[in-house]
């Protein structure tokens, strides 16, 4: 039998309710994020300019891919391919989806962690002490095909976008796993295989 739906199970409904954060939502001090310890940190973020990857200037951007990943952990990138529009219309939908009415929106909602697609607040809402002072919608992605049917109906056009915007996102996703490989002197498609058949996941906070 399932778990009945709190009264009110979103952060965005339960916000506009009160006046102070619930001690729920509270994190110990000691287990906050430590931004003193980031003082001394003067450098930036690498960015990667994917632009010429399939061109003249692999060789340089694959090294700069790999000093990145040995050096940070992490990387922004620029000039990715992805059309503008396609990015457009994923953050459109995502607005339009969390500013539906509650009625709509809790449709999607579920306190199962292991629900491919679900509407809630955390991870796991029955066993976490600290709430996470979010709402979000979590999709899995890959294959699409698998999963589209479950994804909400509405806003309008919300699957056609998203499976868009996730298609591209793999493929994205796909050329930084080659790019990644390659720096470290492996097959291009060698991280993929290693992978086997790895999933993809979207949350939409």
């Amino acid at each position: 039998m399932g778990s009945s739906i709190p009264s009110k199970p979103l952060l965005t409904e339960l916000a506009s309710t009160i006046d102070r954060v619930p001690s729920n939502f509270i994190r110990p001090i000691g287990e906050r994020p430590k931004l003193h310890q980031l003082d001394s940190f003067t450098g930036s973020i690498p960015v990667v300019d994917l632009e010429g990857l399939h061109g003249s200037d692999r060789s340089k951007i694959i090294h700069e891919i790999g000093h990145a990943c040995q050096n940070y952990g992490f990387f922004q990138i620029v000039k990715h391919g992805i059309a503008e529009e396609v990015v457009s219309k994923m953050v459109k939908v995502s607005k339009e989806f969390f500013g539906m009415e509650e009625s709509e929106r809790v449709k999607n909602y579920s306190d199962d962690p292991w629900k491919t697609t679900r509407l809630s607040t955390s991870f796991n809402v029955k066993t976490e002490k600290v709430a996470n002072w979010r709402d979000f919608l979590r999709l899995q992605c890959h294959p699409i095909e698998d999963y589209i049917a479950e994804w909400p109906t509405k806003p309008s056009g919300f699957r056609e976008d998203v499976a868009e915007y996730s298609r591209k996102m793999r493929g994205l996703c796909l050329k930084l796993l080659e790019a990644i490989s390659e720096s470290l002197g492996l097959e291009r498609d060698y991280i993929e295989k290693a992978l086997g058949e790895h999933g993809q996941h979207m949350a939409i906070n």
